[in-house]
């Protein structure tokens, strides 16, 4: 049975950043692979007046250093069309529907059509309703709309840009994309609950202490100032990224592995949060803003000193934060997550606590009391596993010590997985909605992160509150040491870590 896919892709923004960077490339290693052959097209869309020969001149220059040869890319780009596109303007609409339908029939595409809106959320909206109104939607196959973040910038937005968009498209035909769902050991959290008996036995109150999720960087804003200065981490990794991963984590056993039944049960999850009021916000999480900074003999600006960012921005690049699913299965256990830029090291993380033995008949070499059993997660760069537990020290007596049985992937296993995006895409022709995000999930994740940013909008912060290469404001590190805890995953000895330790 051949794995071939046919489909046509009308890619809105194909001149764009994410265009060149992630989509071309990952339709191409499809098209490597075999689940793209001679019954495939691209058409892409924008402002700019570029021809066919142009545009395929752009895309092997995107994914030449894939190929085996320059053959290759070439014919791969032959099956792409350029159309320069308002997409306000409905002629365009026609014109793009008249060279959709003649691609139709070239390559036998039997009427499948995804659509990728690689642009500004501010015409996700008008061009779902185009898409409609002007019959590019077939009625002999599938039709599916795949919408990058952010899905709105709060609650409200969000409800009313989903109202316009199902207007025109059934929730089933909408696919929301979070790349961070397309990583592989996220996918592998499922696997390791549900697959382990001695892990999912364990994977409730009775034996977790506390969960950590850790999405660091290293790196500043860039380039993107003028954008994150109207987002800040809580809007740009907690509501999409960061829950979504604690949904996962929280979720409860789906009847089976279908996309129904795991979208269903991630719902569950995250109207399970606690949500809290403004004063419980304040105890419950933490914000922060680099400063400037010398790291390593480089000089690095501060978040106010970055490029289209202003003077005296309140936007913070940190979170820290303690929730709380409120069932059966993780009462009273804190889920404490942490993101944020210009951090120590690059790496998401997640560390599974255990609770300790409750009489404890082993102590360290130093009469300390053991460390509890600690279940780490490595999602990215570093992918695997560790776990660590206590065994007897070599030598007399029957002092204890920490051990780590640890399974990391090679660099080659590493770069011989599929890309995030290429992964998707390719569940998204499959019609596999498993790693893209239901309305319900977004509007939970907007509730909960709406009440954070109310609470903060009533106060004014002094920032810069950490140090470019630290782990974070030393708020954080407090966050976890008033309940009897702290960060399993600390890349370096910051000053922050140094003050608590005092």
């Amino acid at each position: 049975m051949t794995k071939e896919k046919k489909a046509l892709f009308i890619i809105f923004g194909g001149t764009g950043d994410l265009a060149n960077r992630k989509l071309y490339p990952s339709l191409y290693r499809l098209y490597k692979n075999g689940y793209l052959n001679e019954h495939f097209a691209v058409i892409g869309t924008a402002r700019r007046e570029w021809s066919d020969e142009y545009y395929r001149e752009v895309v092997v220059s995107k994914v030449e250093d894939l190929a085996d040869t320059k053959e290759q890319a070439e014919e791969f780009a032959s099956h792409f069309y350029y159309q320069s596109h308002n997409v306000k303007d409905l002629e365009h609409y026609t014109t793009l529907k008249n060279l959709a339908d003649r691609l139709d029939d070239k390559y036998q595409l039997e009427g499948n059509r995804m659509f990728y809106l690689a642009m500004s959320p501010n015409f996700f909206g008008i061009i779902a309703e185009n898409i409609k109104e002007q019959q590019l939607i077939t009625s002999t196959g599938f039709n599916r709309l795949i919408i990058e973040k952010p899905f709105g910038h709060d609650y409200q937005s969000a409800l009313e840009l989903n109202t316009h968009i199902r207007s025109s498209f059934e929730e089933d035909q909408i696919y929301r994309i979070d790349h961070y769902l397309g990583k592989e050991m996220v996918q592998n959290i499922s696997t390791v609950r549900f697959g382990n008996q001695l892990i999912e036995s364990m994977w409730n109150n009775q034996y977790i202490n506390n969960i950590q999720v850790t999405l660091s960087e290293s790196l500043g804003v860039e380039e993107r100032g003028g954008y994150y200065d109207t987002s800040g981490a809580l809007r740009d990794m907690v509501q999409n990224h960061v829950l979504q991963i604690v949904a996962l984590l929280a979720m409860e056993p789906p009847s089976i592995m279908h996309d129904n039944e795991i979208r269903q049960e991630k719902i569950k999850a995250l109207r399970a949060l606690r949500l809290y009021s403004k004063d419980e916000v304040r105890l419950n999480f933490v914000r922060g803003q680099y400063g400037h900074s010398t790291v390593n003999g480089e000089t690095l600006l501060g978040y106010c000193e970055e490029q289209n960012v202003a003077e005296d921005s309140q936007t913070e690049t940190f979170v820290a934060g303690k929730l709380f699913i409120d069932n059966v299965r993780w009462s009273g256990v804190p889920i404490y997550i942490r993101t944020g830029k210009r951090l120590a090291e690059k790496g998401t993380q997640i560390d599974i606590e255990f609770k300790n033995i409750p009489h404890q008949l082993f102590q360290t070499e130093n009469d300390e009391p053991l460390p509890p059993n600690v279940l780490s997660i490595f999602i990215s760069p570093t992918e695997g596993f560790s776990l660590q537990l206590n065994a007897k020290k070599i030598g007399p007596g029957v002092k204890a010590e920490p051990i780590k049985l640890t399974s990391i992937r090679s660099a080659e296993e590493t770069a011989n997985n599929p890309e995030a995006y290429e992964k998707l895409i390719l569940d998204c022709l499959n019609g596999d909605a498993t790693n893209f995000t239901h309305w319900d999930e977004v509007a939970s994740s907007w509730e909960f992160v709406d009440r954070i940013r109310e609470a903060w909008d009533e106060t004014t912060m002094e920032f810069p509150n950490y140090p470019s290469g630290s782990m974070g404001p030393i708020e954080s590190m407090y966050l976890l040491k008033k309940d009897g805890f702290q960060w399993h995953w600390s890349p370096v000895k910051t000053i922050a870590d140094e003050m608590t330790d005092k």
